[in-house]
């Protein structure tokens, strides 16, 4: 799994700062301040994002998605939870895997391994499998929200307005399992 030590800091630093995060890194061995999971698992209290060396790079860029991803009313008061229904969580997971394409040495296919490892569970068995082949809502709420075009491209944009979406996880078509780790993730 990769961790923030195996990583150009620089880089991630650019990705994060273009959303408007800047990555406050806490010495190893301490808690992390505002993380929904605790260990080593990042957190997020308003525009920051606190991380370790040995944080999972996958854990930083699902923050930071759901940083992206939060209503403006959410982003405000935003401390350790980031709430937002299932729909906004498979957004996140998409758009953390678009992040991954934007470091050096890390790439869609070496994050979906992560995820996997980690946890996440999808309806086609692995992340990989969700994201080239049953993330059709994923990117159309990230779309309708401005946050991708319409070539899946990150705009670099954070959400501006709640746009109404449909559905929800364990409902037809949702390709999250209900109760899994990939579900809920903060």
């Amino acid at each position: 799994m990769i961790e923030l030590a195996g990583i150009e800091r620089e880089a991630l630093e650019r990705l994060l700062g273009g959303y408007g995060l800047r990555l406050r890194l806490v010495p190893c061995g301490t808690d992390i301040p505002s993380s929904f999971w605790g260990g080593s698992e990042a957190g997020l209290a308003g525009e920051v994002l606190f991380a370790r060396a040995d944080t999972p790079l996958h854990s930083v860029l699902h923050e930071a998605a759901h940083f992206a991803c939060m209503s403006p009313q959410r982003r405000s008061r935003l401390d350790r939870d980031a709430g937002g229904d299932d729909r906004e969580e498979e957004a996140v997971c998409y758009l953390q895997v678009l992040m991954a394409d934007a470091l050096p040495g890390v790439g869609r296919a070496r994050l979906c391994a992560d995820m996997d490892a980690w946890g996440y569970s999808f309806r086609l068995g692995s992340a990989g499998a969700w994201f080239e082949r049953d993330a059709q809502q994923a990117r159309a709420w990230l779309v309708a929200q401005g946050l991708i075009d319409e070539a899946a491209a990150r705009t670099g944009r954070v959400r501006l307005a709640a746009v109404p979406t449909e559905g929800t996880a364990g409902t037809p078509g949702s390709p999250l399992t209900p109760g899994s780790a990939g579900v809920g993730q903060a």
